[in-house]
């Protein structure tokens, strides 16, 4: 008796975690974007998904790690200049952070005189 040709996409040896079903709204663009990822890569849109949130998840773990890092070299700073520099570095750090989060919401306007 001869069984159709199967691909195996998992094995034993992958972990077994529980999946919990989101639903995601993608501005066009970006959807676009993800459907010539999997494409291009022979994956589901859904796999490229998962891959993507865990690699910016892993960036922000990353540079949350650099802010603390370079806060702590901030701190124990023995010369004036040094401690100046990381100061502008971290504030260039944190502004920058802010203006990603906020980008088009803020106007000059807005803020206090």
């Amino acid at each position: 008796m001869q069984f159709p040709c199967t691909k195996l996409v998992y094995n034993d040896a992958m972990p077994a975690t529980k999946h919990v079903r989101r639903s995601v709204s993608l501005p066009a663009p970006i959807a676009k974007q993800v459907d010539r990822m999997a494409k291009a890569q022979r994956l589901s849109d859904n796999r490229v998904l998962v891959e993507l949130i865990e690699l910016g998840i892993e960036a922000r773990k990353q540079r949350e790690k650099s802010f603390f890092e370079l806060a702590e070299r901030f701190r124990n700073a023995p010369d004036p200049e040094e401690a100046k520099r990381l100061g502008d570095e971290l504030g260039l750090m944190v502004f920058k952070d802010l203006m990603t989060q906020n980008a088009g919401k803020l106007k000059f306007s807005d803020l206090p005189k």
